[in-house]
């Protein structure tokens, strides 16, 4: 679906802030039942189904689409859960819109800064204030703000808005919220480190020198193997920390609620997306550095993934204390 749609150029656009191809993609996204996988059946859902949205965000990944993908799963999560503890309006409210994907939303990453990606797309801003147990709805965002990656767009919600809920209940809800988004970052950087890959290995292919294709020196096949190999490794660790999140998350790092399988894959998929964005640029050599190089779409996605939703140290940190 995402092959024949021309992601890098509605990749570019977003970047620009023209939204119509970006949207048309999302659109296809919630057709196919992405954004629903996170949600109950009685909110409109068919989850949470953590194994199928890390399969869907590998491919989101492979094919750089934009958006604010992981905060509307992650935004999915945290309503559900507060339904659970007995919070149903909000869930009532938005979580229908969000499954049929007629609401993009965006949340403020708790502990990680107080700008939200892509406010100025979103209908939805919830940010997460207090020490944490504070739920609101803003009223509207500052002035977008530049990323490593042109197409995340990066603003400061605006203080105070609509109260959507407040107490104990929302930050055990945010916690777990962070874990699955977390987990939909590891999968998405999975999916941008095999595009990745194919590219360069495509490239290696084609590209000659001394009459022959690089791809034959010995130099360049150690370092796309060593990217095979941790893109490799960063697979079960993903699959792992989806089982970890079906069953419940049983394996806590302590304050941050977050599973120990989540951190485990978010760190090496990252990395693994990181090296091989790291070896696709020195193999296409001068042209990698090009912005009119489609490559530079994947490879300013792979750094900014590297520490969204959690940096690689807080990752090793929540292992090492698990």
């Amino acid at each position: 679906m995402f092959a024949a749609s021309g992601t890098a150029a509605a990749v570019r656009a977003w970047a620009r802030g023209e939204r119509k191809p970006g949207l048309a993609l999302w659109e296809r996204a919630a057709e196919a039942g992405v954004f629903a996988l996170t949600a109950p059946e009685a909110y409109g859902g068919v989850g949470p189904l953590p194994v199928e949205l890390g399969a869907a965000f590998v491919e989101l990944g492979r094919h750089c689409v934009p958006g604010p993908l992981v905060e509307t799963v992650a935004a999915a999560v945290l309503l559900g859960r507060l339904a659970e503890s007995g919070e149903a309006a909000p869930a009532k409210r938005w979580l229908p819109r969000l499954c049929a994907g007629d609401a993009i939303t965006t949340l403020t990453p708790p502990g990680g800064g107080p700008y939200a990606l892509d406010p100025d797309a979103a209908r939805l801003v919830f940010t997460v204030t207090g020490d944490g147990d504070t739920l609101r709805l803003a009223d509207g965002h500052g002035p977008l703000q530049p990323s490593l990656d042109p197409a995340r767009r990066l603003a400061r919600p605006h203080g105070g808005g609509e109260l959507v809920a407040v107490g104990p209940a929302v930050r055990e809800a945010v916690e777990h919220a962070a874990a699955w988004a977390a987990y939909a970052t590891a999968a998405q950087a999975l999916g941008v480190g095999l595009a990745l890959l194919e590219k360069t290995v495509s490239h290696a292919g084609e590209r000659r020198q001394f009459e022959v294709a690089i791809g034959s020196f010995q130099a360049v096949k150690h370092r796309l193997a060593d990217t095979l190999i941790g893109l490799e490794f960063a697979g079960p660790l993903l699959h792992g920390a989806a089982r970890a999140l079906a069953a419940g998350g049983d394996r806590h790092d302590g304050p941050s609620g977050t599973p120990a399988d989540v951190a485990a894959a978010k760190a090496a998929a990252c990395d693994a997306a990181y090296a091989a964005a790291r070896t696709a640029l020195q193999v296409h050599g001068a042209i990698g550095y090009t912005s009119e190089l489609d490559l530079s779409l994947w490879i300013g996605k792979a750094r900014a993934l590297r520490t969204a939703w959690g940096t690689p140290a807080e990752c090793r940190s929540k292992l090492f204390h698990a």
